[in-house]
């Protein structure tokens, strides 16, 4: 099945529900309104419908491959990425100072979105590079940011991120690769780095890796960790390549799924040292990379709603086309296709709900980032960036578990035949698998929701989100009367909202007292917060469509139903898990058996 973008979607949720029309407002984006969204969505839509969808399977039945140090990109990626990077898909987001595009994040994301949902593991390279620029933009010398990061921009050089090393996979104060000072300002730099996306291939001239390692006296644990610039071609003071560096690919990984994107374990200083170059000061690094992290995750939570978007169209597909069985209310003689079937509706329906909450709740994080960024009040970038940074683990964790759930049903929905290779849904099971474990797993986002995004403030950003939802529940009721299906969705909401509400108090109360049961109730409750959160998006989507029903019968009017059906049966689910967490003590049931015991 060939993918079409879901434009029409991605205009309502940017316009509608994540303040296009606000973020357009702001200093620098004033050009940057529905129509501007609406053109360049059209044309990202062309490069993943026409040139990257076509490549998905292919790359997933031929992959990159290594040979004597030398990674092949799958068969046409090399081409594709060419033409990605000519049409300055790379620099989206990215400030025109640098020969980026500077789009508001807001227009971006859905362009990430399709890139994402046309080819996993196509979409990697320029993910990295994205979260490299970032890192260079925030933490670089101004020498460094007009050394690299037009370069990034413009796809002659791509970036990496190399952190997790054989003993040090999410405890980075494990790290062991050492970076010796040379006395010019530069450093060698020595160790092994693995699990590396894209971290050598044949798509670009050179590839700059962002590396953590340990000056010789830096502290112990993660306060003594740098980060460093270490090209794979050292450059010159005019920008030409040279030499190559001491940094090699000594083999990539043979994985479940994303096989096409090459996954590289990096040698370094085999030959005398890879020459590095510090980015900002010493025992940093971790502060630095967070930067490139936090954009990774937010990436990768937009993996999740592409994945789930495109298993969603290609079940529904499936079903439209796949006769099977007469139907059990009698309405008809003969066999049906099986989208006539209750319970493969239940599974379309669980698919698109959930997709649809996941995209829109990570758009309006993105628009809360613009603002964040972009205000000309100190004040209210302050309280856009802390609403972002609570959403952002929720997006991550939360969209990559549904897509599992969504991908999962995809393979359901075609019965035995989502079980054979050659009808594609077995794919998009398999790369999502990956979603919730890189870029930080599941348990690191509920942990960081816990710890840094709850316990800091005393729950007050999380407050803040309860006390809109409270007022989208109010525009419900009150508009209830022209539509019945509100009074339901805004009953289940606040049900929901209760829940959460109870599992803040429950976060912050107990923390100090009783850390076991809490962080062991964080993964419920950062899944709780994606559907409490969720669903107020569909709520808001529930109160457009209402009002606008008669503009586009068809349209709205799914909408409607889509979010009733997220109220009705999936919002639910929040106050079982507010059970588990709160009424339960959370830990009493998980830590109740000693460790021999498993």
């Amino acid at each position: 099945m060939s993918y079409t973008a879901p434009i029409k979607d991605m205009l309502f949720v940017l316009k509608e529900l994540a303040g296009l029309d606000e973020v357009a407002g702001l200093p620098g984006f004033e050009e940057a309104g529905i129509d501007t969204a609406q053109a360049v969505l059209e044309e990202s839509s062309k490069l993943c419908e026409q040139v990257l969808a076509p490549l998905n399977a292919e790359g997933d039945r031929n992959p990159s491959s290594w040979r004597d140090g030398a990674v092949t990109a799958a068969p046409g990626f090399k081409q594709a990425f060419r033409q990605f990077v000519e049409g300055g898909w790379q620099g989206g987001q990215h400030p025109s100072k640098y020969d980026g595009q500077g789009l508001p994040k807001l227009i971006a994301t859905p362009c990430i979105e399709m890139l994402n949902a046309a080819n996993l593991s196509f979409a990697l390279c320029p993910l990295l590079t994205d979260g490299a620029i970032e890192a260079l933009l925030t933490a670089g010398s101004e020498e460094q940011k007009q050394r690299y990061v037009p370069k990034l921009i413009s796809g002659e050089w791509t970036g990496t991120m190399n952190l997790t090393e054989p003993q040090a996979g999410s405890d980075l104060a494990l790290v062991r690769t050492r970076a010796e000072p040379q006395g010019d300002g530069t450093y060698r730099v020595f160790g092994t780095k693995i699990f590396i996306t894209w971290g050598e291939h044949d798509m670009a001239e050179n590839i700059v890796h962002l590396v953590l390692a340990r000056t010789p006296n830096a502290p112990e644990g993660v306060k003594g960790i740098s980060l460093f610039i270490v090209p794979k071609f050292m450059i010159g003071e005019d920008g030409t390549l040279g030499e190559r560096n001491d940094v090699h690919c000594v083999s990539i990984e043979h994985k479940l799924g994303i096989k096409a994107s090459p996954t590289a374990v990096l040698q370094f200083g085999d030959h005398g040292g890879a020459i590095g170059y510090l980015i900002g000061e010493e025992n940093r690094g971790l502060e630095y990379m967070f930067i490139m992290m936090n954009a990774a995750r937010f990436a990768v939570g937009m993996q999740g709603v592409a994945v789930a978007d495109r298993a969603y169209r290609k079940a529904a597909a499936y079903a439209k086309e796949r006769v099977q069985s007469r139907p059990v209310d009698g309405s008809a003689k003969q066999a049906v296709t099986i989208v006539h079937h209750p319970d493969v509706r239940r599974m379309l329906m669980t698919m698109r709900a959930l997709t649809e909450a996941s995209r829109a709740l990570a758009y309006v994080a993105a628009g809360h980032s613009d603002i964040a960024h972009h205000h000309a009040d100190e004040g209210e970038r302050a309280k856009h960036q802390t609403i972002y940074e609570y959403l952002v683990p929720i997006v991550k964790g939360w969209s990559t578990e549904m897509s599992l759930e969504v991908t999962s049903l995809g393979v359901q929905v075609h019965g035995g035949m989502g079980f054979i290779e050659e009808t594609g849904a077995a794919q998009y099971y398999r790369d999502a698998r990956i979603l919730p474990i890189y870029e930080g797993t599941t348990a690191i986002q509920a942990n960081d929701l816990v710890g840094r995004k709850t316990l800091r403030d005393g729950g007050a950003v999380a407050q803040s989100l309860l006390r809109a939802i409270d007022e989208t529940i109010g525009a419900a009721k009150a508009q209830s009367k022209d539509e019945p299906a509100l009074h339901a969705i805004a009953t289940q909401l606040e049900a929901g909202r209760r829940a959460l509400a109870s599992v803040i108090e429950f976060v912050v109360a107990h923390a100090k007292t009783d850390p076991n049961a809490v962080f062991a109730g964080s993964v419920p409750y950062l899944k709780l917060a994606g559907l409490v959160l969720g669903g107020w998006q569909m709520t808001r989507a529930a109160l457009v469509a209402q009002e606008k029903r008669a503009e586009d019968p068809s349209f709205y009017g799914a909408k409607l139903l889509t979010a009733q059906f997220f109220a009705d049966h999936l919002l639910p689910h929040a106050v079982a898990l507010e059970v588990a967490i709160v009424s339960a003590k959370g830990g009493e049931g998980w830590l109740a058996l000693d460790p021999e015991q498993f």
